[in-house]
This record gives C-alpha cells, sequence and structure tokens, in this order.
C-alpha cells in the first residue's frame, strides 16, 4: 500500500460575519476519482463561487480540484485506475479512501455531496451520505445504457439528482421515476485551442507542407503500455508510404516522463511530445490514432478523422463482453448510433490494422471528408455548452 496522506486538521467551518450576525457558510462536498472527474468538479466550484464566493468546498480530488480553490482531502490520483485486475491490486487503497471520506461526510456534514463520475465508489459514498443525511447531487452516468440498466433503481435509491450529459440518458431515468436533468456535455466548453493551428504548428516545430498523425494511447499508465508500443509499430509502417509523415503525442498529466522516454527510445520513429496542450496538438493532426474514452469525443469536437483501439487485461475483456451490451466502445459512434470510427479492441488492436486504417485515412479524401461531416453531427447532437454553469444553477436549485 501507499504511504499514507499527511495528515490535516479536523473540518472546522468558520461562521461568517454578514452584519446581521455569524452564519454557517454553505459547504459543498466532492468527491472525482479520475482525471476528467477532476477538471468537471472544478469547473463546477469556480462557476458556483462566481455566484456564492461565500461557499466552501472540499473533498477527493486532483490538482485542477485544488486550483479552483477546494480543500482535497484525498488525491484522487493514487486510486485512479481501470479494469477488475487493477482495481483489485488498488483494492486496500481505494478501501482507504472510502472510509477518510465518510469520516469527512460525517465530521463535515456538508449541505451537499456532489459525485463526480468513478461510479462504484461514489455509489458507496451516496449510500453513506443519504443514510446520515446529507443530498446527493451525481454528475455523469453509470453507462446504463451499455450494461447493468439495473443500476438505474439502485441509484435511485441513493441519490437526490443524477445529472446526465448526454440527451438520451434522460429516458433511462424517467422511466423508473428517478429525478434526472441533462445538464450538456463539459468536453463542448472545454475542447477550445489556446492558439491558431498555424501558431501551434510552428510552435511545436512541425512542417506545414507534411501532414500529421497524432499518438493518444490514453492519459493512465496501463493504457500507456498496453497501446503506445502498437501505436509506434503502426507509425513505423506509416513511414514507408508516407515518408516525411510527422508524428505528435500530446502527454497526459498523470503519465511519467520516464515511461514515456522509454517506449520512445525503442523505436526508430520521432515523435514530438508536448505536454499540457492536448487541443493544440489534436487541431494540428490530419488523422488521429487514440483509445477510447473522453479523448475520442473531444477529437470529434475539433473535426479530426481518427480511428479507435483498446486493449484490457484478459479477465476484464471477458467480462466486458459477457456484460456489455452496446455495440460500440467509441463515444463518438455511441453518439451517432452507428460505426462512423473504426475500433480495433484487444487482438484487433494490431500495428498492421491501425497502420491500414491510417493509410485510408491519409490518403483518401473523401473517405477523410466524409468523416468529418459525421463528426460535426455529432458536435450538434451535444448542443451549445454551458454544462458547468447548468451544474451550479442545479446545485445552488437543490440547495435554495
Amino acid at each position: 500500500m501507499m504511504s499514507p496522506l499527511p495528515k490535516k486538521p479536523p473540518i472546522i467551518v468558520p461562521a461568517i460575519d454578514t452584519g446581521q450576525g455569524h452564519i454557517k457558510p454553505v459547504v459543498v462536498m466532492f468527491s472525482a476519482g479520475e482525471a476528467s472527474g477532476d477538471q468537471h468538479a472544478a469547473n463546477l466550484f469556480l462557476a458556483l463561487k462566481q455566484r456564492r464566493p461565500e461557499w466552501l468546498g472540499i473533498g477527493m480530488g486532483g490538482a485542477k480540484m485544488a486550483a479552483a480553490g477546494i480543500d482535497i482531502r484525498y488525491d484522487s490520483s493514487r486510486i485512479a485506475v481501470i479494469g477488475v485486475i487493477e482495481v483489485i491490486k488498488h483494492y486496500p487503497e481505494i478501501r482507504s479512501a472510502l472510509a477518510l471520506m465518510k469520516r469527512l461526510l460525517r465530521d463535515a456534514h456538508p449541505d451537499l455531496l456532489v459525485c463526480v463520475d468513478y461510479k462504484e465508489f461514489n455509489f458507496k459514498l451516496a449510500a453513506y451520505a443519504k443514510s446520515i443525511g446529507v443530498k446527493v447531487l451525481f454528475y455523469v452516468s453509470p453507462q446504463v445504457w451499455a450494461w447493468r440498466r439495473g443500476r438505474v433503481k439502485q441509484y435511485g435509491r441513493v441519490i437526490d439528482l443524477m445529472a446526465v450529459i448526454f440527451p438520451f440518458e434522460t429516458a433511462y431515468y424517467e422511466a423508473e421515476n428517478v429525478p434526472v436533468r441533462y445538464v450538456g456535455h463539459p468536453s463542448v466548453d472545454k475542447v477550445k485551442p489556446l492558439r491558431g493551428k498555424s501558431e501551434a504548428m510552428r510552435e511545436f516545430g512541425l512542417s506545414a507542407d507534411k501532414q500529421v498523425v497524432g499518438l493518444l494511447p490514453g492519459s493512465r499508465v496501463n493504457e500507456i503500455k498496453r497501446l503506445l508500443p502498437v501505436m509506434l509499430a503502426a507509425a513505423q509502417a506509416l513511414q514507408t508510404d508516407f515518408p516525411g509523415l510527422q508524428f505528435i503525442l500530446p502527454q497526459a498529466p498523470a503519465i511519467p516522463d520516464d515511461l514515456l522516454s522509454g517506449y520512445l527510445r525503442q523505436t526508430p520513429v520521432a515523435v514530438v511530445v508536448i505536454k499540457n496542450q492536448p487541443y493544440d496538438v489534436i487541431q494540428c493532426c490530419d488523422a488521429i490514432m487514440t483509445s477510447s474514452g473522453t479523448a475520442s469525443l473531444e477529437i470529434a469536437l475539433l473535426g479530426i478523422p481518427m480511428l479507435i483501439c483498446y486493449k484490457l487485461s484478459p479477465i476484464t475483456y471477458w467480462l466486458g463482453r459477457l456484460l456489455v451490451k452496446t455495440p460500440f466502445i467509441g463515444l463518438p459512434n455511441i453518439i451517432a448510433g452507428k460505426p462512423v470510427i473504426q475500433e480495433f479492441i484487444q487482438h484487433e488492436a494490431s500495428a498492421e490494422n491501425l497502420a491500414t486504417e491510417m493509410q485510408r485515412l491519409l490518403a483518401d479524401l473523401g473517405y477523410a471528408d466524409a468523416m468529418r461531416s459525421e463528426l460535426a453531427a455529432v458536435k450538434r447532437r451535444l448542443g451549445p455548452g454551458g454544462a458547468s454553469k447548468v451544474m451550479a444553477e442545479l446545485v445552488l436549485e437543490m440547495l435554495a
């Protein structure tokens, strides 16, 4: 088990002098277990503080939440794992985190608990919150449309409101009379390059007259280990047919430098690695190899042709085959309701298959343009954005 975090003092909520007496400020507790949840919670709290600057935020999360002003009592990067085997390996740490968060709920007794994604952990935390009389707002629904639809009723018993980020999700909760609200997808607001494409190309040392392929192997260490070697092998094969092809990789914050450099030293392919500018990197690409998950949706929002690949541990993949009912794993395909993007899962995620699909994306302009058109339709389905502001209004509504 990892070494414990330094102990913080007990929660003491200071009273605020309003000029008409001292009052206890509103305390909102957050629980986010992964990088995307950390970002969503941070954006929500920033939007909330614009309306109620005196309100306090505490809980579990990462650097983004801390920067937004939330008092982080547990660093969620320590338990940001996916897959059955990975969860088993980290179970003692996950159990300790849950116990800590329950104590925090009991001691601080916040006015509201906002659970952001991280489904199984937050389900248990929400159940405890309800048992001690704390209201619960769950942000980002479990994928009930893909597997275990019976979870809708289970979640309905431990939450006060479910905030969903895809418009088609509301029907599953309404059918079971569980309070639900569609708030929009937070990525619509988040996915904004910091500079124009030409400026970014110059900044990254990319030639404007050569095509660029993006490598997005994931934001977790296990994803890098499983996907990056395959992507690099595909990139090496592509260089035969596309001399001068350029490769770029946006490094996720949680990925250590030495992990990436270890793989890059073993390949003859030159890869430009860029930190902390994922959307500037994506917009520079003519096509992208990406893992599934939020990254594929962010690429879709920027309209870049792509392929999706993913590998899991054999046990996790076997269980997934038994349980998951949706025909797709890529969010753009799920939203479109059809195979807009080619998916290569488990044994199909081979260097040969990835290279063949990338060749088509780079050489067949009609094929790439048709995909861009479909991705534009996916973006329209997600609406105009403003999810964090809508979430802030929901919080105010629940605590009115």
